[in-house]
């Protein structure tokens, strides 16, 4: 695997890795419970995560790295639309979800309502599925752009 191809691999592991692990952070330690559509982000995430840790092990490396890419740019995508369902350019396919893990009635009954258009943290007037897309959008094409440019490392001497 050619360095440039192996700098995505990398990126392709790191980015769903720290953007999940952020998540579950936000989640836990400050009570940012996932929406519906947060969810399906995550969900693209994990993939992704997947596909590029099977990239270490399972040829033909570049495919593998190649699918987390897309998985990453579907993650970024669906936070794009959930962005925009978030500031209300468009209306989202749900509204609202439960935190419940539905043990009981109770459980059900008491859990937060937690809506899909109203974003429960934002940075500069950038919502987290705003960051997720900037985030994960740049970082697919970083990883497309890696996956395509030849390697002309180690220099070859010239004269």
């Amino acid at each position: 695997m050619s360095p440039l191809a192996r700098s995505a691999q990398l990126l392709a592991i790191a980015i769903p890795a720290l953007l999940l692990g952020g998540a579950y952070v936000g989640q836990y330690a400050f009570g940012l419970f996932p929406c519906e559509m947060c969810w399906w982000q995550r969900y693209a995430h994990f993939v992704a995560l997947a596909l590029a840790l099977i990239s270490t092990v399972v040829p033909p490396k570049r495919l593998w790295v190649a699918l987390a890419g897309i998985a990453i740019l579907v993650a970024g995508l669906l936070g794009a639309y959930h962005a925009g369902v978030e500031y209300h350019w468009w209306e989202g396919l749900t509204t609202c979800s439960s935190t419940s893990s539905g043990h009981s009635l109770a459980d059900i009954m008491n859990a937060p309502l937690i809506r899909c258009d109203q974003p429960q943290w934002t940075l500069f007037g950038i919502s987290l599925a705003g960051f997720n897309f900037l985030i994960s959008t740049t970082a697919a094409i970083v990883i497309f752009i890696l996956l395509a440019r030849k390697s002309t490392w180690p220099p070859t001497a010239r004269g």
